[in-house]
């Protein structure tokens, strides 16, 4: 890794006003306190690590679209200094909102990049973005005096060490998802927007599991990569789609979040829907929809799967199988495709 930074850019930085403490706090959970004039410091538990911030930011660095997403549904465009890492277009409702904003890159960029932008509070949807190959080492940027979060998410009962994408201790739920909110809307001293976001996306998600029947229905989710297809492993994101429907995922039976698996083995366990990621990168083989869909069609072990003859597919953004707050935007979807396939009450 590069040096972080110039002597000039470290004095800027840590003159910047900003009060941070980091220990090796216990357990993933995320609390925050408030104290001092204006609710500042804020002080938070967050992924085994205490974060105060002595001040609202005001030129903020978000490194996940996810983590952006959250930031723009709260108002927070002005805020943003610039945003990286990018699967899909943009949730619909926040386009304008998010062309306000710089793109420092369509995936993940320097650290050097990140500070070119002089950031007063970093944000990230995973832990491998703030870690060792990632952007930077949360540590670099906090010697820096620039307080760092990671998405509760990512590390509630989740295992990253192994790299790969971790394996979960227990499934994900959208708690996780909503303590993201309440915790960036109190770094950022907009409380009250994140209590209304965390209530908008609550009803959402009732009014799509309303009166569903989806026990006998299996599903699988496939994100990316024809060789070697990322599926959706028990317990992250697509298993909150899939406990909130009732449904099944064929392969509950592995912790991994994302694992590999043949597709002989996929046509073995032979799924009644397969929930397909439409990406818009371009860093995996078959990213769209389109291609998925062109080589299940055409691929010996796929074509005579049933979900493949009957067309049952169901097309989602990469946000919403990764935990964030368009996983209600899943739910919905999967939602409405298994009542479209007669396959839910």
């Amino acid at each position: 890794m590069p040096p972080i930074a110039s002597t000039v850019r470290r004095t800027a930085l840590l003159t910047a006003g900003l009060v941070l403490l980091t220990a090796c706090g216990g357990g993933a959970s995320t609390e925050a306190t408030q104290e001092g004039s204006a609710g500042y410091p804020v002080t938070l538990k967050n992924c085994g690590r205490t974060v105060t911030v002595g001040s609202a930011p005001h030129h903020a660095v978000s490194l996940d679209q996810g983590s952006t997403e959250i930031l723009l549904s709260l108002g927070l465009a002005d805020r943003l200094a610039g945003t990286s890492t990018w699967t899909d277009p943009v949730m619909k409702g926040l386009e304008k909102a998010s062309a306000s904003v710089p793109r420092i890159a369509e995936n993940r960029p320097s650290s050097e990049k990140v500070l070119d932008k002089e950031p007063d509070f970093i944000s990230a949807s995973f832990e491998s973005t703030l870690g060792k190959g990632g952007v930077a080492p949360r540590e670099q940027f906090e010697d820096l005096g620039v307080p760092t979060y990671v998405s509760p998410a990512d590390c509630t009962a989740k295992d990253n060490s192994k790299g790969g994408d971790g394996s979960r201790t227990k499934p994900l739920t959208m708690e996780s998802v909503y303590t993201e909110v309440h915790d960036l809307a109190k770094v950022f001293g907009v409380q009250e927007r994140g209590d209304e976001l965390v209530a908008r996306l609550r009803a959402r998600i009732t009014e799509a599991t309303a009166g569903i029947e989806a026990s006998d229905a299996t599903l699988l989710y496939w994100f990316a990569n024809a060789e070697s297809p990322y599926l959706a492993g028990c317990c992250g994101a697509p298993g909150i789609i899939t406990e909130e429907l009732g449904a099944k995922n064929v392969f509950d039976d592995t912790q991994e979040e994302w694992p590999q698996i043949n597709w002989e083995t996929v046509a073995d366990r032979n799924p009644d829907v397969l929930v397909i990621g439409d990406l818009t990168r371009m860093s995996q083989t078959a990213e769209s929809a389109e291609k998925k869909i062109q080589f299940l069609e055409s691929n010996p072990a796929t074509r005579n799967m049933d979900a493949v003859r009957h067309k049952r597919y169901v097309l989602l953004s990469g946000q919403a199988m990764n935990p964030s707050i368009r996983t209600v935007e899943g739910v919905e979807l999967v939602a409405e495709g298994l009542r479209g396939f007669g396959l839910a009450g």
